[in-house]
Parts: structure tokens; sequence; C-alpha cells
């Protein structure tokens, strides 16, 4: 459906009839928002937000863990999406596509904090205080990703991507946009020395022994 425009000229009794126009919200699948992005269409760059906002948090979230910056990550993310958009060409895959932005965003933070450890330019970044899960959940989580920063940052992101946020395999291959092979070899070397600093960590140990592997 066209938006409703007011033409150049128009009475004033026109304009009061027709009232304030507002572009309508967008509907459509990920062809038609890819489509509407490329072609400029009003409301569309909100509509990807709406739609894959929370995706792309919870993956930045998974990588991060509880960190200042993830507002800023996420703002990123969708900007540089926006500036690539036109190299899409299967619309089919924009979730993933956008999974895969994610995953280098956070890759280049990771990447960047352990040269300012190494260099000691800086200190750690501050905790987010967080509201609802118990004390002992906290610590977990916070140790969590403390032995998660003394991991490379593909390895990080591999084992973060399977045994934190779920994902299958080749889903973690594709974001990572290396071959299921690669990520595979990546999650061997992951897991080894994840349960060498782990097990030294009591709030990690009821969550390493229970359930199936890590989830």
């Amino acid at each position: 459906m066209r938006h409703l425009t007011l033409v150049k000229g128009e009475s004033a009794a026109v304009r009061e009839l027709h009232g304030v126009v507002r572009a309508l919200p967008f509907t459509g699948d990920d062809a038609a928002l890819v489509a509407a992005i490329k072609s400029g269409h009003p409301g569309a760059t909100t509509a990807l937000f709406d739609r894959y906002g929370g995706h792309v948090r919870a993956v930045l979230a998974r990588l991060m863990g509880l960190d200042t910056e993830l507002a800023d990550l996420l703002h990123d993310v969708f900007i540089v999406a926006l500036d690539r958009i036109d190299q899409l060409n299967d619309p089919a895959v924009l979730k993933g596509w956008l999974t895969s932005i994610a995953v280098f965003s956070a890759r280049g933070t990771i990447r960047k904090r352990a040269r300012w450890r190494w260099l000691r330019i800086v200190d750690e970044p501050p905790e987010v205080p967080v509201s609802g899960p118990s004390h002992a959940a906290r610590e977990a989580v916070r140790r969590l990703y403390a032995v998660l920063d003394r991991l490379p940052a593909d390895d990080r992101i591999a084992f973060a991507l399977r045994f934190v946020q779920g994902m299958e395999l080749t889903e973690v291959a594709t974001a990572c946009e290396v071959s299921l092979a690669t990520i595979k070899r990546r999650l061997a070397k992951a897991e080894v020395r994840f349960v060498e600093l782990a097990r030294s960590e009591p709030a990690l140990v009821e969550w390493m022994e229970g359930g199936s592997r890590w989830s």
C-alpha cells in the first residue's frame, strides 16, 4: 500500500480534512524489508531494528556478558548493517547476516580489550548492575565471563555461541564465517581450556556438572 501524501498546493480545507499524515508501520517478510531499506522506504530501518534488535542484543550479551558497552555495540551493528545492506544479495539470510555482524563487532571489542589488558592501558570495564537473578546466579555469570576472558577471541566466541547461546554447529560456523571443520576445532580447543580454568571456580562447578554437556 502506498503511503498517503499531501499534494503541494492543496487548500487549507483539504489539508484539514486529511489531518496529520504519518507513515504507516512497515509490514512484509524479510525480502520485502530488505528491498524497502534499499529503496529508502520510510519506516523500514525502524522495522529492521524492531524485528531483529532483540536477537542481536541477545547474541551480543552471550558473547560479552554483563557489559557496559552492549548498547553501543548494538547501535554499531545496525549502523554497519544499514551501510552494507546493498551487499546482501539473499534476504533469506538476513537474520544470520546480522548475527555475523554482531559476532565480528564483539570480536573487535574483545580483541581490543585483550590488547589493552596486556599493555595495562585500562582497568577492567565496570560491572553492570543486574536485578532479578539470585546472588549465586549473578556470581556464576560473572565468573563464566571471567574465564571466557582468558580464552582467545575466536575460541571464546565459538564456545559462547554454541554452549551459552545454544546455536547449532552449522549456525555457529555461518555466524563466524568459517567452515564447519574449523568451528569444530575451535570448540574442541575452547572446551579443553575452559574446563581447565573453570574447575577452580566453585560458582561454575554445579553448572558444569549439571544437565547435558554445557547447556
